[in-house]
């Protein structure tokens, strides 16, 4: 089966299944939920780093890029994951941070203690001349991203945690360790990649950012990238045709993603870009709230499409993730219209032209946390953002009803499996607080509706699976100026499909193309749906539309 069929599930694996009672899901919790995943019909897992790491930042501080966490388990239950996952055609997708390391990491350790080999692997400056940091620049974490060292009187760079330190790959021998480990994951039978902010990797120049104060014009798609993305491709993954990768791609352009990904650029296979995540961003900043742009959105989301299906490059499709609230709170009504506004935003994205991913929970409409106490957040992002929002002033109330929106936290709480003490999650103590909703949204329920949204998806991945226009056809826009209405139209030889959603809790008449009349619907919301010229939608109605001449 091609890619473009496939549809990916990620797990965050620290939340979906704990089996020993500690409170960490681990690997033996998801060989327990295989068959689960199987009946929903995805082809590939990616989980979410989960290497060695102090976990300051959530397993993206990786201490040892060849050892599985303890906490999550040992190499032999990773290899049992692997063969109990190929009996079900399901692949996995293993998370490389190779941006940064943990400061644990035994390389760092021997560069802050003066060995030379290895302070080459990281970025070290030394300060101005008044002992000021070497640029201006400012970590995505919030602080200075320089981190001075005394004992060498020099700082080293970090665009993210401090302690999480920036590797320099300018050096060759970094780059061949890069793709030492990626072989190493082959080797036990492991065919995705997914490369966390890897548009990061090359460093421009080190210089004081007179606009932004972030620097980073001077390191998103850098210099040399595409070289270096090109000759780990070669080294690495790329000697395995069944290969899938994707990069996460941290505020980039059409442009770079067309060389990251483009059929014949020999880098990529797909990137992940979240320009339409930021459209409820005031002033495009997280911490500001405001209503989503729903123009911008369609925009945007047009734009990627038609911008990557020109120049034969694929995008990675996504609502949610471990670093983004939870779609239905977001874009739907998890309150009024919880199943109609989930089934919408999964229509609306599995038809497009890329790889669909589903988050865990998002198959049966898990919801933002709507934590109330800053004791229950555990995300370095969200804390550090909570004492910054109080010193300049907001209150409390306000605080709390921004992180409710914002913070990854709501992404991260556990999967909810039935409507047992910690939703079945856990028989010890979560390592983080439930969704105080589980008993109602859970997938005991979502297995014994046949209206869930679970079945809903898994309808959608079939199609996928079984419609080639879905995988392969043409994506053309529809009603782009409408206030309510997301649409397109996908076309592949003599097959046509229409799909058209309504993005509020309003009512709203639209023109359907005469072409419309006589075409089956394929999937929809709303068990009565009947596609006619003039038609009002209903809230959150969203249907697919199918013929083949």
């Amino acid at each position: 089966m091609k890619h473009s069929h496939k549809t990916v599930y990620q797990i965050y694996p620290k939340s979906f299944c704990d089996s020993n009672g500690d409170g960490w899901g681990d690997l033996q919790g998801v060989i327990r939920k295989l068959d689960y995943l199987q009946m929903l019909g995805i082809e590939y897992i990616w989980f979410n780093a989960m290497f060695v790491s102090p976990q300051r930042d959530n397993g993206y501080d990786v201490a040892d890029y060849r050892m599985i966490d303890p906490r999550y388990g040992t190499m032999d239950d990773f290899e049992q994951l692997c063969q109990e996952a190929k009996k079900r055609n399901i692949d996995i997708m293993l998370d490389m941070v190779f941006n940064h390391t943990s400061t644990e990491h035994e390389w760092f350790q021997k560069a802050i203690h003066g060995d030379e080999t290895y302070k080459n692997y990281y970025i070290f400056r030394k300060g101005n001349a008044d002992g000021s940091a070497p640029t201006n620049w400012q970590s995505k974490f919030g602080g200075p991203a320089w981190e001075y060292v005394e004992s060498l009187d020099e700082y080293y760079l970090h665009l993210y945690d401090v302690t999480q330190a920036d590797l320099n790959w300018e050096n060759p021998a970094v780059r061949q360790e890069m793709a030492d480990i990626v072989n190493y994951w082959r080797s036990k039978g492991v065919h995705g990649f997914r490369f966390d902010v890897v548009n990061l990797i090359s460093k421009g120049s080190f210089e004081d950012d007179p606009d932004h104060f972030d620097g980073r014009q001077f390191y998103t798609d850098g210099p040399h990238v595409h070289e270096y993305l090109k000759e780990l491709n070669e080294r690495s993954f790329g000697l395995d045709e069944a290969s899938m990768t994707v990069g996460e791609m941290s505020s980039t352009t059409i442009e770079n993603c067309v060389r990251y990904s483009g059929a014949n650029a020999h880098e990529l296979s797909s990137v992940f870009t979240f320009h339409h995540l930021k459209v409820d961003y005031k002033n495009k900043q997280k911490w500001s709230l405001m209503n989503f742009d729903f123009l911008e959105l369609k925009q945007l989301l047009n734009q990627w499409q038609i911008g990557m299906q020109e120049a034969n490059a694929w995008n990675a499709l996504f609502w949610c993730n471990h670093d983004q609230p939870r779609a239905v709170s977001r874009f739907g009504d998890d309150k009024k219209y919880p199943k109609q506004s989930a089934k919408m935003l999964a229509t609306c994205l599995h038809c497009m032209r890329g790889t669909p991913y589903v988050y865990q929970g998002e198959e049966i409409g898990m919801t933002n946390a709507y934590f109330t106490d800053i004791q229950q957040y555990q995300d370095v992002e969200s804390i550090n953002f909570f004492n910054i929002l109080k010193s300049l002033g907001k209150s409390e109330q306000e605080i709390y009803h921004i992180l409710q929106e914002r913070s990854r936290d709501n992404a991260r709480t556990p999967m909810q499996w039935n409507d047992q003490p910690n939703a079945g999650f856990t028989d010890g103590t979560p390592w983080i607080s439930l969704t105080s909703n589980y008993p109602i949204i859970n997938v005991n329920n979502a297995l014994a509706d046949p209206d869930s949204i679970f079945y809903h998806y898994q309808k959608l991945i079939q199609m996928r699976k079984t419609y080639d226009v879905i995988a392969e056809g043409n994506y053309v826009p529809l009603f782009e100026e409408h206030l309510q209405v997301f649409a397109y139209k996908r076309t592949l030889k003599n097959e046509e499909l229409y799909v058209i959603n309504n993005f509020y809790g309003s009512p709203c008449l639209i023109q359907l193309p005469e072409a419309c009349a006589d075409m089956k619907i394929l999937i929809s919301n709303y068990s009565d749906t009947k596609a006619v010229d003039e038609m009002t939608l209903r809230p959150y109605e969203s249907f697919v539309l199918y013929q083949s001449k």
